[in-house]
């Protein structure tokens, strides 16, 4: 049976002796899908007590956080997902503070501690800011997993280092840790955590008999008559169950979908028309089809049925199609609308008229340069859109890109895409670092490393110089080159020749993008662009010829002069001596 991820929770929060209750809790658990693809939420925040108004800025971290997070895209990663939010937050919570009363009083604005727990498959991942705590208890041991940012001044007197909307930038401690079934995670602020002993507290917890609110209001209650004069608040969450590897939603449809078979022209195949097969490999099928409720012109993409016992490449498959779904630009190849209760494996997409870049370079074998930049600015759109949602495409080559009638340029192949948030779904599958078209892959794929957007910049490099040239910048020595030391002695060909009109600069720009190293290449691909339409000044100083070709007259002027002056001084220090 397939198990999701399952959690307890007992909370509780009270004023204690103060007047009002500036500390603020929360809990989101979703439903399927999200439940796999963002987690479980968990937030507790803190107010200071010097100020009047931190109550709200309590409330608005914790409860902006449980809204919003929940609003990032499926494909960024818990990390990025939460931080985005939280600096977000934080932004908010000290413009609050500039425009009120309080901005020269940072200690009585919209502050406040902030400590989160995203639990997604089975990792935990903690963000902290403040001195509200994060503790686990397992094996009868309850260790704390935060620290305070307290700066303490006297044995008496401290204050926050860091929180939530008292400077414009945020500091936040992150960190993971796996999660089993049977661990105990508690947050508490420091109303709680200051009173009650560490050993009440695992007494309390496993003594309980599934009432975890009730173990919650004990705990609060111990630290009051221990004497907190502060707000109250515990939350207790428990793992019951970890979701089981096949809760993922692409291995349930390679599971359950059979395969298609093979295809033949006037077929009707799940209410599509087959019009005629496209292509075919040893890997997949592609079929212009007619959608029979629209009218529209489709393309359709079967997997070999000669793969239907690998389903790592199933899944890759079918990822394809959730990556589009998630991708809008007008340079990416877009999915058709699912309307019909699908019976196979397979992917429909918009139909685009026209041919692959690789087919279109043969056709225009000397390209202008404004003609080169131009497909290379649609590509890196393209490509924009991927990285923006934390997608690297890892297999850019002429194949994959097509050009319709229009001149609109299109990537349409996903089927080596990395997508962030998906690496931390747990899967039965072999997860693989795929490499593209080893003559388009950059180096560092070649030494087992995870690529990044510069490696994705180190492609679209090579794609613009083949386009000048019709050649490759290093030939066929990248894939042979794995090891640092072979890298190093990849020798860049210049891209200028006697028959181009090429600006020096453009080759300065195009090598940028294409050195072995990526910590040496562009790290946007704005910038890459930039450069193609625009002389860079380090470019130009650098291929600026010399004094000697620019002006043999100013630089022999120069050289007498001098030399008269070496003559002068050397004559002055002899007579000198004399």
């Amino acid at each position: 049976m397939t198990q999701q991820l399952k959690i307890s929770i007992g909370q509780y929060s009270d004023k204690g002796r103060k007047e009002t209750n500036q500390d603020f809790h929360g809990i989101c658990v979703p439903t399927e899908p999200q439940l796999s693809s963002k987690g479980i939420a968990i937030a507790v925040a803190d107010g200071i007590s010097s100020s009047e108004v931190s109550h709200i800025a309590s409330q608005s971290a914790v409860t902006g956080f449980l809204e919003d997070y929940y609003c990032t895209s499926e494909s960024w990663s818990v990390k990025t997902s939460a931080e985005r939010v939280l600096v977000a937050t934080n932004s908010w919570l000290h413009a609050q503070t500039q425009q009120s009363q309080y901005r020269y009083d940072k200690d009585r604005g919209y502050v406040c501690t902030l400590s989160v727990m995203v639990i997604k498959s089975t990792t935990a991942h903690i963000f902290h800011v403040g001195d509200s705590r994060v503790y686990q208890l397992r094996d009868g041991a309850l260790d704390q997993l935060t620290d305070d940012h307290r700066v303490w001044v006297s044995p008496d007197q401290s204050y926050l280092s860091h929180a939530l909307g008292i400077n414009p930038q945020l500091e936040i401690d992150y960190q993971t840790l796996p999660v089993e079934k049977g661990d105990v995670f508690v947050f508490s602020t420091d109303g709680v955590h200051e009173h009650a002993d560490p050993n009440f507290i695992i007494s309390a917890i496993q003594s309980s008999e599934g009432d975890l609110d009730q173990v919650a209001k004990t705990i609060v209650e111990e630290a009051y008559r221990k004497g907190s004069a502060d707000n109250l608040t515990i939350q207790i969450v428990r793992v019951e169950e970890v979701p089981s590897p096949e809760a993922n939603e692409i291995y349930r449809q390679v599971s359950e979908l059979p395969f298609a078979p093979l295809l033949e022209a006037r077929m009707n195949f799940d209410g599509y028309q087959i019009v005629r097969e496209l292509h075919a490999s040893s890997r997949s099928h592609i079929y212009l089809a007619v959608d029979g409720d629209t009218n529209q012109t489709v393309v359709i993409k079967t997997p070999s049925i000669d793969l239907q016992g690998d389903p790592a490449y199933l899944e890759r498959f079918l990822m394809e199609e959730w990556i589009a779904r998630r991708i809008n630009s007008a340079h990416v190849l877009k999915p058709c609308l699912q309307t019909r209760k699908r019976h196979y494996i397979y992917v429909a997409t918009e139909f685009v008229d026209g041919q692959t870049l690789a087919q279109w370079m043969i056709d225009n074998p000397k390209p202008d340069l404004e003609t080169v930049r131009g497909i290379v600015d649609q590509i890196a759109k393209g490509l924009q859109a991927f990285h923006r949602l934390e997608m690297l495409h890892q297999d850019l080559k002429p194949d994959n890109i097509m050009i319709d009638g229009t001149g609109t340029v299109k990537i349409i192949d996903f089927g080596a895409t990395r997508v962030a948030g998906m690496m931390e779904v747990s899967t039965p599958i072999e997860q693989i670092n795929l490499l593209g078209a080893a003559q388009y892959a950059a180096p560092e794929y070649f030494l087992g490393e995870n690529g990044t957007s510069c490696s994705d910049i180190f492609s679209l490099g090579v794609i613009a110089y083949q386009m000048l040239s019709g050649k490759l910048p290093y030939g066929a020595e990248v894939p042979k080159s794995r090891t640092r030391a072979a890298q190093r002695k990849l020798e860049y060909k210049s891209v200028l020749s006697d028959d181009r009109e090429i600006p020096a600069w453009i080759d300065e720009a195009i090598m940028k993008a294409v050195h072995p190293d990526p910590r040496k290449r562009y790290d946007e691909l704005s910038e890459f662009v930039f450069d193609l339409h625009h002389p860079n000044s380090a470019f130009l100083s650098k291929t600026r010829p010399p004094l000697i070709e620019r002006n043999p007259v100013i630089f022999w002027k120069v050289v007498s002069f001098v030399l008269m002056i070496a003559i002068i001084v050397v004559l002055g220090m002899k007579s000198t001596v004399e």
